[in-house]
């Protein structure tokens, strides 16, 4: 259920074109730091990102829409939280700072494994990014940033898994990426996740 319409929104700019992020080589390197705005243009540079699956106590993800002001894929569901360290920025830090800009939220985010991928969206802009991934867990529900966040809902995973097979076109090819490994490489880290805990 989506119910972006009945919590209260926000709207901060958290994030900034000149920015400056990471750059690294395939072997996830630091090598140098560029502006947000040129690490997106074209096929993309590759730099340090991250992406966050936060699950409730039901087993469910917790789902984001893009806001319609993003330049690469907006309005496209998404996992819970997706962005990058900062020059200086630790990829833990970046986490948490981010989940609090974006969602209001606090997690104990747990890293699991990082990999290296490109994705165009249009001939101006791609995603080229070495992403970690991390899980969290959240019973709250999110206070969403309206300038980074359109919508939101939490999903159980056969459902989300039906609604990737049915309409992939509706998320973004990360998260459509991350999902699979998931559920093939990580699944037994996984399954802690998406089942339910028993009340106490």
């Amino acid at each position: 259920m989506n119910k972006s319409a009945q919590t209260a929104m926000r709207d901060e700019i958290v994030s900034f074109p000149d920015e400056d992020l990471i750059l690294v080589n395939d072997r996830d390197e630091e090598i140098g730091h560029l502006d947000k705005l040129n690490c997106h243009q074209g096929s993309g540079i590759l730099h340090r990102a991250f992406s966050l699956f936060v699950f409730n106590d039901d087993g469910e993800l917790l789902l984001q829409q893009r806001s319609a002001g993003k330049p690469l894929w907006p309005l496209y569901w998404s996992n819970t939280c997706c962005s990058h360290p900062r020059r200086g920025e630790t990829v833990d830090f970046a986490v948490n700072r981010r989940l609090q800009q974006e969602l209001g939220l606090s997690t104990e985010a747990k890293f699991l494994y990082k990999f290296k991928y490109q994705a165009q969206y249009d001939e101006t802009g791609a995603e080229h990014e070495l992403c970690w991934v991390y899980l969290g867990r959240c019973q709250a529900d999110p206070v969403p940033n309206a300038t980074e966040v359109e919508a939101w809902r939490f999903v159980a995973a056969d459902r989300l898994d039906e609604e990737l097979q049915q309409h992939p076109q509706r998320f973004t090819p990360w998260f459509r990426m991350e999902w699979q490994e998931l559920n093939t490489t990580h699944a037994a880290t996984l399954n802690q996740y998406t089942r339910k805990l028993r009340s106490i």
